[in-house]
């Protein structure tokens, strides 16, 4: 009797202890079915493109997880002039090797046509790894520290390579490759917004937790990297991109197995297709982007020292910095979304057109140097960055032959990755003076304008090839 009443009053109990359950865990189960929602929409759960989107934001919140750790330890937590050896330090013991690197990745990730999917798991399970080994020199800053950073580095430039040459073999049906790669682009964006002040709250809790959570991130992106479809993998009917030809630089395209050749050696009476055969956008579109993307490197570390010893007027360092912070992500996914808006529609005048305007905003800020044209240009540099990179996107797609196309993008990345350090390099040893960087800044894009614009206006006035590949 008294087992029966027990069991009606606990009745209760169990439903209301039920609901209480239902009522925490609703939250997250909704966002995680709206997120999976949002990211396969229009085919791309079908197609595998959701899942590629999934992985690279986790790969945007990991990365920003160790640039937090590394920026309060290189650069936030010792006087200025030190900061500055420190990040001198940090270029020198990992961009300078990361240049030499650089070349090497694309060639030898060609190699693994049929791993893409291993290597972008290794990409994370390595990060995550050396995100362990990085918590306990984070805290003292000492030498061991910089080469597990360019360890970080290397391996995450790998997987921007894999990515690059990934997304053409998930395209949904009537999907563009420009609306694809601005949609990884934005869940990148998006995810890395999120992380930053998530990482920043752990730097709180001590110097080494963010490695912790980039550790944590990782490791779920290297069981995601392996949900996505085995197609991934497939190398049918892929040939490979070289970027130097022995007497110019055009970029060119070999056949696998065939890297002995001379790139456009005939063979059975045709030639092989290269990027100039198919028409001059792609080569011109990579020069131009790659004076948007040096124009990236310069003003990250420049501004970084510049407004930390010479803040905006009526502004502190942490704030001045947030101010061009802030403007550069918000440009960059305005960017982002306007190129999944235009699509392929012209892609050599959008190119051409912001470049324009970054140049134009880049001599106004050194003419009138204050913190609405450093917010500007912030704000510019990122809006013009990812709408002249998905305009690059479109041209590959529309002018180079489909089976070789993955191999491309596996190559112009890795030419851009080494923009970017360039002109980092640049930004560090230039000497704190606002007028004279952005004038520098204007510099970069002037000489991006000169190598690329009357190439671009002549393709755009031609129209755009059609390639036929026997």
């Amino acid at each position: 009797m008294t087992s029966a009443r027990s069991h009606e009053d606990s009745g209760p109990l169990r439903r209301t202890g039920r609901a209480v359950g239902h009522a925490l865990h609703k939250p997250f189960t909704g966002t995680a079915k709206g997120i999976r929602k949002a990211t396969h929409a229009h085919g791309a759960g079908e197609s595998g493109l959701g899942k590629l989107i999934e992985l690279h934001a986790v790969n945007g919140a990991g990365d920003v997880m160790i640039t937090v750790a590394l920026a309060s330890t290189v650069f936030f937590s010792v006087p200025t002039d030190e900061a500055r050896g420190r990040v001198a330090l940090y270029l020198a013991v990992t961009m300078a090797p990361f240049t030499l690197l650089a070349p090497v990745i694309g060639p030898l990730l060609d190699r693994l046509p049929h791993g893409r999917r291993a290597a972008m798991a290794g990409s994370m399970l390595a990060r995550a790894v050396l995100a362990l080994t990085m918590s306990g020199a984070v805290a003292t800053g000492g030498l061991e520290l910089y080469p597990a950073a360019l360890g970080v580095l290397v391996c995450s430039k790998a997987y921007g390579v894999v990515r690059s040459a990934v997304v053409p073999r998930l395209l949904p049906p009537r999907f563009s490759l420009v609306k694809a790669n601005s949609r990884v682009t934005l869940a990148g964006l998006l995810a890395t917004g999120i992380a930053a002040p998530i990482g920043a709250g752990l730097q709180t809790v001590g110097p080494g937790w963010p490695l912790y959570g980039a550790c944590v991130i990782f490791l779920g992106g290297t069981v995601l990297a392996f949900t996505l479809p085995h197609k991934v993998d497939s190398a049918k009917g892929e040939r490979k991109a070289q970027l130097v030809e022995p007497h110019g630089v055009a970029v060119s395209l070999s056949e696998p197995g065939r890297a002995g050749r001379r790139p456009g050696r005939e063979r059975n009476g045709e030639k092989r297709p290269g990027l100039r055969s198919v028409g001059p956008s792609v080569l011109n579109g990579l020069q131009a982007n790659s004076a948007h993307r040096a124009l990236s490197g310069f003003l990250i570390f420049f501004l970084a020292f510049l407004l930390r010893e010479h803040p905006l007027a009526g502004q502190s360092a942490a704030v001045s910095l947030g101010i061009a912070g802030v403007a550069a992500g918000l440009g960059n996914a305005s960017g982002t979304a306007v190129g999944s808006w235009l699509r392929a529609r012209g892609p050599e005048m959008i190119v051409v057109s912001v470049l324009a305007l970054a140049l134009l905003v880049a001599v106004l800020a050194a003419l009138f140097f204050s913190t609405v044209m450093v917010a500007a240009l912030s704000a510019t540099a990122g809006f013009t960055l990812a709408l002249s990179k998905l305009s690059l996107d479109a041209m590959i797609q529309r002018d180079v032959p489909e089976e070789v196309r993955s191999s491309a993008f596996a190559r112009s990345e890795t030419v851009l990755q080494m923009a970017w350090v360039v002109g980092g390099g640049i930004g560090i040893a230039l000497p704190l003076n606002g007028v004279l960087g952005m004038s520098v800044a204007a510099g970069i894009l002037a000489l991006g304008a000169a190598t690329s614009v009357r190439g671009l206006l002549s393709a755009a006035r031609r129209g755009s090839p059609h390639p036929r590949v026997a």
